[in-house]
């Protein structure tokens, strides 16, 4: 693979010289004048020339202009667009410092991302939230949350009530990427998925990639969510945070040196478990209930070429009844990069990534006494470079090397305990790719991203791995030592294309083909942390999934509104699913407890955002079909998936009222979530037991619910000092939405068998009291 590899990169870097002769370079960063932070997207633009250039996931920009004086334009929405002339005789590497302070004259201030490159961007099924709008919006308890925040969107769907998972496109909710600074996330979710992991305050951008997915990103079939942390303000010290009814968080920032180095630290703790101490109950006053993560961030600037970041996320959850039970998991992640500018056309960076996520369940109750333990860990070496050759071309390559382990849920039983000790063996892979695209604007209206993957996936021993007959029974099995078992090359080629009808509007068609080597095995909605995973292996092949789509992209009202509608089509092969009445813990032979069959979902998602003025937000829908087929499973037919939705509908709207009241609502109607329920019942030794027929086949009650807020911020007596206060209301008119529909025999005539609901929440007020100084 090394050799395709260095074979790639000499062919994407060979160019002519005669196109280079008069032509002269400049690059650099853009960065927030008040914080010294990169900016993620901004424009560079020689009005004179029509030559403009965007900073990318590290705030640097590249551009090749004809030598002489010329003006630039460097703007970013939200921020004081700045004019500067400089004159160009030869190369030359410069940063521009923009605010984000606003301007007396203005009428009207910019309150969230207005993209007018969403139209002109080969780019496609990928939308961007910033950190402002994830405040505004209101959700369960008034934390701020991104995963919440992303459900709102047209082709993303929720879980159940509360819950942080979600599912993009049809696609389950493992073959969702999750990324922290390049890390991976493997569950996002505090107190069963109440809450993300993700701390809004520690957060700079974040991105979600649903179709048209780049070629530098692989291992998930569905989306891609990049989320990317603050660097620490540069400029000043800061601290910043909120005290709610339910959690409460702060974030300290500031310069190790000043305009060299700079720390970001940002911690959040609920503390539901210090109101347990409270009872009189003994066991519950010795129970634990809270969660707690803590982001940190810093960076050295070596000097005008090479920037050194370390970053890192701790976060862990902790349940427990006295010394009967407990259950805690928590993720850790950490990200070693080096920026480097090799030269004024060459950008590299290269990142080491550990990610780690464990959990564990102890029980000593009775003659009960034993634990459950599992961990998923990895290790990933990334090299990314960017070279900008051409103003036309821009061109993306590089490779990556991840090892992975998953110890699977283990089980330890004391001494003298109606428990047997069973261990699972550990499951290794090491998974390599190397990649290239090129982003080419082939004409002023004509322009795509085009790009291969290619990815080596080695399944590795030592363990006992065994073959299995079409019942799920061992027939065989093969001891191996620390050797390749299996191995999978596949290649996935992605492909963006976008043609501009005029300045404010263009169709766009995108095509990709992923493969995925983690599964994960639920049969719920609700991504548990006890939920098992397992990688590629002899009997399990990897997930690939080809997608289609095409859409129509319109900005108007001078790019204050936008409107998209995208269609899509996607193939999923080598699903999962179980056996009835499958066992996934602590089984040496879980793979004999799975089927494997084949998906398909297809829709249609629209989307309506305002950009400006005192009212803005979005109205997004989608109407969609997602389906699998096992031939073991309702007789071979296509059954609905457990996250098929046939529509869902969100309206987010934010209101300024005043310059110290600021209004929020958000709506959510969708329909259920497809579910099994029995068809009849009968009796078996004496007791009532349940029959059922088709898979998936009956339907939850429609979901509907009105989430309101207010947030105050009175005018500062201090310069330095700020705050707020946000009220808000969760399922304002308390819609019993169901979570859980159950059947009981009727009371009065057991040969009658009724459906029963439990809802988990009705209206939950909220307020946070915010600061910064």
């Amino acid at each position: 693979m090394l050799r395709i590899f260095f074979a790639l990169c000499s062919l994407l870097l060979f160019t002519t010289v005669a196109h280079a002769q008069n032509r002269v370079t400049l690059s650099g960063f853009v960065k927030n004048a008040q914080s010294g932070e990169t900016m993620i997207g901004a424009m560079v633009r020689f009005p004179d020339l029509d030559i403009s250039a965007s900073t990318n996931s590290y705030g640097f920009f590249s551009v090749q202009v004809p030598a002489g004086t010329h003006q630039v334009e460097v703007s970013y929405i939200g921020y004081n667009t700045i004019f500067n002339t400089i004159e160009l005789k030869q190369n030359v590497q410069r940063s521009f410092e923009i605010s984000n302070e606003s301007k007396e004259i203005e009428e009207i201030v910019i309150s969230a991302s207005s993209r007018p490159n969403q139209v002109k961007s080969p780019q496609m099924g990928a939308l961007k939230i910033t950190a402002e709008e994830i405040k505004k919006v209101p959700v369960i308890f008034g934390e701020p949350d991104i995963l919440k925040t992303i459900q709102l969107l047209p082709g993303v769907a929720t879980g159940n009530e509360g819950s942080s998972n979600f599912f993009v496109r049809g696609g389950g909710g493992d073959q969702n990427l999750i990324l922290l600074d390049e890390a991976i996330v493997y569950n996002a979710s505090h107190l069963l998925g109440f809450f993300s992991t993700f701390n809004s305050d520690a957060i700079k951008d974040v991105n979600l990639f649903k179709g048209g997915i780049p070629a530098q990103y692989g291992g998930r079939i569905s989306s891609v969510l990049d989320i990317n942390m603050l660097d620490g303000n540069q400029k000043e010290f800061g601290v910043e945070g909120g005290i709610g009814l339910i959690a409460s968080r702060v974030k300290i920032d500031g310069p190790i040196v000043k305009d060299k180095s700079s720390f970001m630290v940002s911690g959040r703790r609920t503390y539901a478990d210090l109101f347990l101490k409270l009872s009189n109950d003994e066991n519950v006053n010795q129970s634990k209930l809270y969660f707690y993560d803590l982001n940190a961030k810093m960076n050295y600037k070596i000097n005008d070429r090479n920037t050194i970041y370390l970053s890192g996320y701790f976060g862990k959850d902790d349940l427990g009844y006295s010394d009967q039970f407990s259950f805690d998991w928590g993720n850790a992640t950490a990200t070693l990069r080096w920026n480097s500018i090799l030269n004024e056309k060459l950008f590299s960076n290269t990142s080491l990534i550990y990610s780690d996520f464990t959990y564990n369940v102890r029980v000593n109750s009775n003659d009960n006494d034993f634990g459950i333990a599992s961990q998923i860990q990895n290790w990933n070496l990334k090299q990314d470079f960017t070279y900008y050759g051409f103003n036309n071309h821009s061109i993306r390559f590089g490779l990556n090397a991840l090892n992975q382990t998953i110890r699977p849920a283990s089980l330890s039983a004391a001494e003298n305990t109606s428990v047997n000790s069973i261990t699972v063996d550990t499951r290794q892979g090491f998974e390599s790719a190397i990649y290239a695209s090129d982003e080419w604007k082939v004409s002023d209206r004509f322009s795509m991203i085009y790009g291969l993957r290619l990815t080596n996936f080695m399944v590795r021993g030592p363990g006992t791995f065994y073959d299995f007959d079409d019942d799920g029974e061992a027939i065989g099995e093969q001891q191996y030592g620390s050797e390749v078992v299996k191995n999978y090359l596949n290649l996935e080629p992605r492909l963006s294309m976008s043609y501009l009808l005029n300045g404010n509007n263009s169709i766009k068609a995108s095509y990709n083909r992923i493969v995925q080597h983690l599964h994960q095995l639920t049969n719920t909605t609700s991504s548990l942390p006890t939920d098992q995973y397992v990688i590629s292996s002899v009997n399990i092949k990897p997930q690939i999934a080809d997608q289609v789509s095409l859409g129509y992209f319109q900005n108007f009202a001078n790019n204050g509104y936008e409107f998209s509608t995208e269609i899509y089509y996607k193939d999923m092969r080598n699903q999962i699913d179980f056996r009835n009445g499958a066992d996934l813990q602590a089984n040496n032979q879980l793979e004999g407890e799975l089927l494997f069959g084949k998906g398909r979902s297809y829709g249609i998602e629209w989307l309506l955002r305002k950009n400006r003025g005192r009212l803005n937000g979005w109205v997004s829908y989608t109407l969609a079909k997602s389906e699998r087929q096992f031939d073991q499973i309702n007789g071979g037919e296509w059954f609905n998936a457990r996250q098929d939705r046939t529509h869902d509908i969100s309206i987010v709207a934010m209101y300024e009222l005043s310059k110290r009241w600021t209004a929020g609502a958000t709506f959510v109607y969708n329909t259920g979530n497809a579910i099994t329920f029995p068809s009849g019942k009968y009796q078996l030794d004496g007791s009532t037991r349940f029959y059922y027929t088709e898979r998936n086949g009956y339907r939850m009650p429609d979901y509907h619910r009105l989430d309101l807020s207010v947030v105050y911020e009175p005018t500062p007596e201090k310069k330095r000092f700020s705050s707020s206060w946000a009220f808000g209301v969760y399922n304002a008119y308390n819609r019993r939405n169901a979570y859980i529909i159950d059947f009981r025999e009727n009371e009065v005539n057991p040969n009658i068998t009724e459906a029963y609901k439990i809802a988990l929440f009705g209206a939950i007020p909220s307020v946070t009291w915010n600061f910064k100084f």
